[in-house]
């Protein structure tokens, strides 16, 4: 546009010099007509100038911006260097980092979360040249499933080679569990690192996991040496843990590759092996207590069996293969019940439990799908997301627990979800965060 306007003002200035005017025009007029197209001409040169100006000026921003990420990028990077701990993004949450070689670096993500040492941790790599020294061996279908899945929310556990990470990282297993992370600064972050990044969900252990980096500041701060920024995460729940065995796709912790997505690669098994640990869950009397008549008691998750071949595997260790399989996960302060069934059913129970905790005085909190927030009134009511679009709720799980947690909620009910695609794993967190504690009505 601006060209065009420039060549209609040069065309314009030659007709004058050459014949005074246009032909059949009065000079006088047409002058005043083409001072007008001047002045127009100059406001839209001055519009588009300052439009340039403006242009440039957001590029300059975003250079210097640019900039200023890459320096910053490049300090974390050194501080992982040099066997410090880091806290950055990925697509799923924040980890916390460490180099997976150094023992006393990985020592201190222990110390950090206070998380017991025989629960392994996940190693992050930038390419796959990295997996090559961490690993002794992957079969066709485990590279079948980096090819698909990777850089994204899924991990592997892999036959480690020997001296390649810290035994922490392994807690002392032949295996070593890896993924590679589909977030730009997590990429660019262990690539500058030069180094294979061990890193759990940057939380103190068994608290939500963080989604921002004000939940990580919240529980950690003081007790790492950096924190990367870089906004809300985005599948909001952690990775899905694989393991091939036998020729079948084990899934030691349901993530954000679903059962179904891995399925189009073999034949899949999901083992949830940490039920058994609610089976002593000392609340489970007090719940069956308050029930009404006309429903069931509560039920415990129950434990799929484990193959043989998965369990001999890891006979003389109690070490878990994966990261989540074993101690109590994602709870906030308050004491959770997760409450299955008919919606109508559920939202009665509930409602029912929250106004006896209110004659106790306590602050009672619910927490539910966009489509039923209506049906409840307790101290605090929070929508983790839809039920039509689980990928929602599963996003917006952790941030709503520490809203609890914020608003002070001693007692709170939740409503559970079909465990149908990411609803397995949003299923899975609500249950591990609930202490198992689950109400069917």
């Amino acid at each position: 546009m601006t060209i065009r306007w420039n060549l209609t003002v040069a065309a314009s200035d030659e007709l004058i010099a050459r014949t005074g005017g246009p032909v059949g025009e009065a000079p006088a007029a047409w002058m005043s007509e083409q001072e007008d197209v001047r002045q127009e001409n100059r406001q839209q040169e001055n519009a588009q100038s300052k439009s340039e100006q403006q242009e440039n000026g957001r590029q300059e921003d975003d250079r210097q911006e640019d900039a200023r990420q890459e320096s910053e990028l490049r300090a974390a990077a050194a501080l992982l260097r040099a066997g410090k701990l880091v806290a950055f993004p990925t697509e799923t949450v924040y980890g916390l980092g460490a180099d997976a070689g150094n023992d006393e670096a990985v020592a201190a993500i222990f110390a950090a979360k206070g998380r017991p040492s025989d629960n392994p941790l996940i190693v992050h790599i930038a390419d796959r040249e990295q997996l090559d020294a961490l690993t002794e061996r992957c079969g066709t279908l485990e590279h079948e499933l980096m090819n698909a899945f990777w850089p994204g929310p899924l991990t592997l556990v892999l036959p480690v080679r020997a001296g390649a990470v810290s035994s922490l990282v392994t807690a002392g297993l032949d295996t070593v569990a890896v993924r590679m992370p589909y977030h730009p600064v997590a990429l660019r972050l262990i690539a500058a690192s030069g180094c294979p990044i061990a890193a759990p969900s940057a939380n103190r252990s068994g608290r939500p996991s963080p989604t921002r980096a004000d939940h990580v500041a919240e529980d950690l701060w003081g007790r790492i040496d950096g924190l990367v920024d870089g906004g809300p995460t985005g599948v909001g729940l952690e990775s899905t843990v694989v393991r091939v065995v036998d020729g079948r796709i084990v899934i030691l912790r349901p993530g954000g590759v679903t059962a179904a997505a891995l399925g189009r690669y073999g034949e899949v098994q999901t083992v949830v092996d940490d039920a058994a640990h609610a089976q002593d869950d000392p609340t489970g009397a007090a719940i069956r207590s308050a029930l009404p008549s006309d429903t069931a008691g509560p039920t415990i998750a129950s434990e799929r069996p484990l193959s043989p071949s998965v369990r001999s595997s890891d006979e003389g260790s109690d070490a878990p293969r994966s990261p989540g399989m074993k101690y109590t996960h994602y709870a906030p302060r308050g004491e959770m019940v997760l409450v299955e069934g008919p919606a109508d059913r559920v939202s009665a129970y509930i409602q029912r439990q929250v106004g006896l905790a209110g004659v106790e005085g306590r602050r009672a909190g619910v927490l539910t799908y966009t489509e039923h927030a209506a049906d409840y009134h307790a101290d605090l009511v929070l929508t983790m997301g839809s039920l039509a679009d689980l990928t929602t709720a599963a996003h917006g799980l952790y941030a709503s627990l520490r809203e609890m947690d914020a608003a002070d909620v001693e007692r709170i009910w939740a409503e559970a979800c079909p465990p149908a695609g990411i609803g397995e794993a949003l299923l899975n967190r609500l249950l591990k965060a609930a202490g198992h504690r689950l109400v069917r009505v």
